[in-house]
């Protein structure tokens, strides 16, 4: 069962345009963030209740968190927050390094030195991150991945992806600071965006592949340090 600090989750003002959508946001990123941990069980009514909302967008974000495999719901039984499942993972992996790839390409061909200097204050931003803070950690690395994508005009590419890298989200959130030290994360993002800056695309592939590939690296040993958290 939830309990009430878990809500709400977002420090930034977003504009929804459902409330069905504002619940279905919040539960993602609790799951992502391990706030609600696989078996953890949901119940419709006390979620609206926390919520101030009605059951029925509490239904629909549910539906379609099923449908993502972050819950199980079970008619008659309840909802239970999915184990990760590292097929999952790896398939969620292989979608975003394809298009991330294709991204990094692509601003490394387009970027303006507005937008390389964005990339740059990002990098800082990062670096003087909170350790213990992983949640925003982990936002601020969205917002670096997402800023590539949009310098190289790719932007539209990276809200798909959004949709369909749930389960591999939840495995890097574990990952911060237990896999890849925060600075050299850092390092990498910098080296990556001196790859743009040079406006060399196969330098930008490279530094992107080796970034992305520490997660699979490091794979086998979250499973086995963190089992009770996956399925296979």
């Amino acid at each position: 069962m939830i309990d009430g600090q878990l809500f709400p989750l977002f420090e930034i003002e977003t504009v929804w345009n459902t409330r069905a959508d504002f619940v279905l946001a919040e539960i993602r990123q609790a799951i992502i963030q391990l706030r609600l941990r696989p078996g953890d069980r949901l119940s419709e009514a006390e979620v609206a209740r926390q919520f101030g909302v009605s059951r029925q967008p509490v239904r629909e974000a549910f539906i379609k968190l099923a449908q993502a495999r972050l819950l199980s719901v079970r008619p008659q039984r309840g909802t239970l927050v999915r184990l990760i499942s590292r097929q999952d993972v790896e398939n969620a992996h292989f979608v975003r390094e394809a298009i991330e790839i294709a991204a990094v390409r692509k601003a490394a061909e387009r970027a303006d030195e507005h937008a390389i200097q964005g990339l740059r204050d990002l990098v800082a931003k990062l670096a003087l991150a909170p350790a213990n803070d992983h949640g925003k950690f982990m936002g601020m690395d969205e917002a670096f991945h997402e800023a590539i994508a949009q310098s190289g005009g790719t932007g539209h590419a990276w809200r798909i992806l959004e949709g369909l890298k749930a389960q591999l989200d939840r495995v890097r959130f574990l990952a911060i600071d237990d896999v890849t030290p925060v600075a050299a994360i850092v390092a990498e993002h910098s080296a990556i965006v001196d790859a743009i800056e040079r406006h060399s695309p196969q330098e930008a592939e490279d530094r992107m592949r080796a970034h992305m590939a520490d997660i699979l690296v490091s794979l086998p040993r979250l499973v086995d340090a963190h089992s009770e958290l996956f399925s296979d």
